[in-house]
């Protein structure tokens, strides 16, 4: 890591309508993984930073809470344009953090946020409660309350749009909000923190910097936080669980993958090629958990398709994240990509066929830079097969009887996302709904959008988010009447 002898600068975090550094006099340093260069501190909060941030989310619940949700969802629409506003400020400042290149993922990140913003403010008004037919003399209803103050843990993959679902989530349904921004990426999480300041009460939001193992710990064992959403690894995820189950607090977990991808012999074209690419997230360094990472081809077509895949893997420009002609940014720190080389290396050691990629740096820069990487010949038990890598490294394997791919897909302990490519709708059918996954695309291998229900099951997480659904039965309870009363 380097500096370029220019100021860098002290970017603070806001609790209760406040700025300032941690309590601790701590600063944690923030590095653009493309070029290798410490461009802000941020501070590093510890856990009487985190009880700050809650004191002042319970101080602010109170009048959050009954404040009109249609005024709510008015606030978060006008967060939504502010974003807006600032949307090329905005993905700059994500390109330069997360390493995702700016023109095809940080732009489209800074725009999701605006989008997010924007729907959970037009839908905050559905808020509402049941009433039920108990007969004569009887009126049940029900209504939907907040639950308090929510802790939200995000990553440093899609910072910006994951924080901005957490907010939005949260707030519209009347709940105030500490957030903890990721240790890799908080700086555009900080700056929608300085534009939602503007806009809504103090203490509503507040936003900390700091580590998972230290700020994150205490936001998931703190005891005046009535519910946890957490988004990253699976690991982490079973300690927030474990937190959460000593309280007896509800909790969604939004978890890693290992998502599989089953290419039926008709779909040997350049649009099922490119879908597969956007699938395995590959212009995000393979640096999500939905990525597509494990590929069945049918044997009629296993050659001809590697054929167009690496072709067109080869067109993708690999470089620095805020060059304008970089497809492919700079994988986030020093660490992941160590790792990423590692499961490389592992799988080809065990005697896998590279058929593009590897571990040589594809550019001659200073960056964290990884190709695009695709192996064949792998066994279904190697960690490469079966453990989620996060990085750009696609396993192909071949497929034929349709009831084996199946069962060989459904083999992983993970179940966020799946893909089937077919032009027979009834086959492609038939074959999702045997998938067990939360998320399945069917001739589509884009990002989810505002409106549907979007997680995971078995170890991929619970709970379901971007949805109306998701919101009311992830952040409000149930509070139950019945009346009687002569009719």
């Amino acid at each position: 890591m380097t500096t370029t002898g220019i100021e860098i600068p002290f970017v603070h975090q806001l609790i209760g309508g406040v700025w300032g550094p941690a309590d601790s006099g701590e600063w944690a340093e923030v590095e653009n993984p493309g070029r290798r260069e410490v461009i802000a501190r941020v501070p590093a909060s510890g856990a009487s930073d985190v009880d700050r941030a809650v004191t002042a989310a319970k101080q602010a619940f109170p009048a959050w809470r009954v404040r009109p949700a249609r005024e709510r969802g008015a606030l978060l629409i006008k967060l939504g344009d502010k974003i807006a506003e600032h949307q090329e400020e905005l993905a700059r400042i994500i390109a330069s953090e997360t390493g995702n290149a700016l023109r095809t993922q940080a732009r489209g990140e800074a725009a999701s946020a605006v989008d997010i913003f924007r729907y959970y403010g037009q839908v905050a008004s559905e808020q509402k409660g049941e009433t039920l037919p108990l007969g004569d003399g009887l009126l049940s209803y029900t209504v939907r309350e907040p639950l308090g103050v929510v802790g939200g843990i995000v990553p440093w993959n899609a910072p910006v749009q994951l924080s901005a679902l957490k907010i939005a989530m949260s707030l519209s349904m009347g709940n105030t909000l500490v957030l903890k921004a990721a240790e890799l990426a908080p700086l555009g999480v900080l700056r929608l923190a300085q534009w939602a300041a503007e806009i809504l009460p103090d203490g509503v939001l507040n936003v900390i910097s700091g580590a998972g193992s230290v700020a994150g710990a205490r936001i998931a064992s703190h005891p005046d936080i009535a519910k946890l959403t957490f988004t990253g690894s699976t690991g982490v995820g079973r300690s927030i669980l474990a937190a959460a189950a000593d309280r007896i607090v509800p909790v969604t977990l939004e978890l890693g993958g290992k998502s599989p991808v089953i290419v039926f012999p008709d779909s040997d074209d350049d649009a099922t090629v490119d879908g597969v690419i956007t699938g395995m997230r590959f212009t995000r360094q393979g640096q999500s958990c939905t990525a597509g990472s494990r590929l069945y081809l049918h044997e009629d077509i296993f050659d001809s398709f590697l054929e167009k895949l690496t072709s067109k893997l080869a067109q993708l420009k690999i470089g620095d994240p805020l060059d304008e002609d970089s497809d492919i940014g700079a994988i986030v720190s020093q660490t992941q990509y160590d790792k990423i080389c590692g499961y490389i290396q592992s799988g080809l050691d065990k005697g896998g066929k590279l058929i593009t990629g590897g571990v040589q740096r594809p550019v001659d820069q200073d960056g964290y830079y990884v190709a695009p990487t695709v192996i064949s010949g792998v066994g279904a038990d190697w960690e490469i097969t079966r453990e989620e890598v996060f990085g750009p490294v696609l396993v192909v394997i071949p497929w034929r009887d349709e009831d084996e791919v199946v069962e060989a897909a459904n083999d992983s302990a993970y179940g966020l996302a799946g893909y089937v490519w077919s032009k027979n709708i009834d086959q492609a059918l038939r074959t999702a709904n045997k998938l067990q996954v939360g998320w399945i695309q069917i001739n589509r291998g884009g990002g989810q959008i505002p409106g549907m229900a979007y997680g995971g099951i078995k170890q991929s997480g619970l709970g379901r988010e971007y949805s109306v659904d998701g919101a009311l039965e992830s952040f409000t309870q149930h509070k139950s009447f019945t009346i009687a009363y002569q009719g």
